[in-house]
């Protein structure tokens, strides 16, 4: 029974002892390119036809303000912040909002964007339309 490792493995081994470190820089590399992409978010989200816009009060969760008329997030309600990430109800008790929202069929709040500078500049359907 030969028990010796043959030479052709030792060389295998070190080759991808090399190569290993070199395909790893380079996945390291995609992911730094793809994280740059996601970070240049374009300056305007692109909202659901049917959400409104209106200035939100979180009270206590979750209970909120829609126009200085008392509302209900959903179950589950989903808040993103300006930069697109996900918010916590909690986080923003007690301070005024220009958002899009979108309610479920039930009529509770389901999800709702904070709105940026340039997207509050854009003219939308308000959720209460104000007398001039």
């Amino acid at each position: 029974m030969n028990r010796c490792i043959h030479r052709s493995f030792w060389r295998s081994c070190v080759a991808l002892l090399v190569a290993a470190p070199l395909g790893l820089m380079h996945v390291n590399v995609l992911a730094q390119s793809n994280a740059s992409n996601e970070m240049a978010q374009p300056a305007v989200r692109a909202f659901p036809a049917k959400a409104l816009r209106a200035a939100l009060v979180v009270t206590q969760p979750p209970e909120i303000l829609i126009d200085g008329k008392p509302e209900r997030l959903s179950p589950g309600a989903r808040i993103r912040g300006a930069n697109n990430m996900m918010v916590m109800s909690g986080a923003l008790v007690g301070q005024q909002y220009l958002v899009h929202f979108v309610r479920e069929p039930m009529g509770l709040v389901h999800e709702v964007w904070i709105l940026t500078e340039a997207e509050a500049r854009i003219a939308h359907t308000l959720a209460t339309p104000r007398a001039y």
